[in-house]
């Protein structure tokens, strides 16, 4: 077998085991733990989340040619600088900030897990039709992020997290709800026509995190156990260190040359939740600041990943 379709098949497997665990976790400790205790999904999420901040990290290896430092200087600058506007953004309209960063994500992890679906269609040989592709996006990027924020559950857990997010969504409820709902019954049935059976059960997957799991699971999971892990196997691809690792039969080596690389991204990452945390003062959640990071890292992210996820979606 193909060592990079191995990785990709052995990911796939991993990222649904994850969801199919966070499930079984929160449906346990939903029943034996109070209702007001929050530690355990904080907790959680803040683990899922440590595993999928370095998966972005290494997006100038993939969009700047390396023998160009003066290009890379000035990339890595203008990268940081709109996450840093971001972050500024984000704490200063706390709302639309959300609602907007809700909209990215959704097309984000959509178009993400559809590349990587397509990547692993043609490392397998399989010839993919375009119709199943489209409503996977809508339906697979939606699902893990819109509806745990529009079940009861979210109230206390966006309260939790930062008060003014509670009506983010303005009333309008029950509208998403149904569209989400058309969103994934048009996918089913197009997975279930086209006989891709194993991403239906994915589908069934995630729709159960996101309504079966508190949100603040349910995103962080999917983030850091679901779509770093699959972006990171995509990488695998393109990187130098990995391919020079697959062409020793390495799956393993191959994947961690793509993580290991971002890991000070995620010491920084907290660092700088922790500096925010710390001017704002101990009423503040660290929780949140941690949020604001990576939601703020998602802007530059989806703008320098838009070429390779184009590449892998044309082919």
């Amino acid at each position: 077998m193909d060592t990079r379709l191995e990785l990709f098949q052995r990911v796939r497997s991993y990222s649904s085991a994850c969801a199919f665990v966070a499930i079984l976790i929160s449906l346990a400790a939903q029943r034996f733990s109070s209702s007001d205790d929050l530690s355990w999904q904080i907790g959680i999420a803040g683990f899922a989340l440590a595993i999928g901040i370095p998966h972005g990290a290494l997006d100038h290896l993939v969009s700047m040619p390396r023998g160009n430092p003066k290009k890379m200087a000035i990339f890595v600058v203008v990268y940081v600088a709109i996450a840093l506007l971001a972050v500024v953004a984000l704490l200063q309209w706390n709302v639309i900030g959300f609602q907007i960063v809700v909209l990215m994500s959704l097309v984000h992890f959509g178009i993400g897990d559809s590349a990587f679906l397509k990547e692993l269609d043609r490392l397998a040989g399989t010839k993919v039709k375009a119709f199943p592709t489209i409503f996977v996006c809508l339906a697979f990027g939606s699902l893990p992020v819109v509806v745990p924020l529009i079940n009861s559950k979210s109230t206390s857990a966006l309260a939790s997290v930062n008060e003014n997010l509670v009506d983010w969504h303005q009333g309008y409820q029950t509208q998403l709800a149904v569209i989400l709902f058309i969103l994934f019954v048009i996918a089913a049935i197009a997975l279930l026509v086209t006989k891709r059976s194993r991403d239906f059960v994915d589908l069934l997957l995630l729709a159960a995190l996101a309504i079966l799991t508190p949100p603040l699971i349910a995103f962080a999971v999917y983030f850091g156990c679901w779509h770093a892990m699959r972006h990171t196997a995509r990488l695998t691809l393109v990187l130098p260190g990995a391919i020079a690792n697959y062409e020793r039969q390495d799956a393993k080596k191959a994947f961690l040359s793509a993580v290991i690389p971002g890991l000070p991204a995620l010491v920084g990452s907290f660092a700088i939740a922790g500096i925010l945390w710390w001017q704002r003062g101990i009423d503040q959640s660290f929780f949140w600041f941690a949020l604001v990071i990576v939601w703020a890292l998602t802007v530059p992210h989806m703008m320098v990943t838009a070429k390779l996820d184009r590449k892998a979606l044309a082919n």
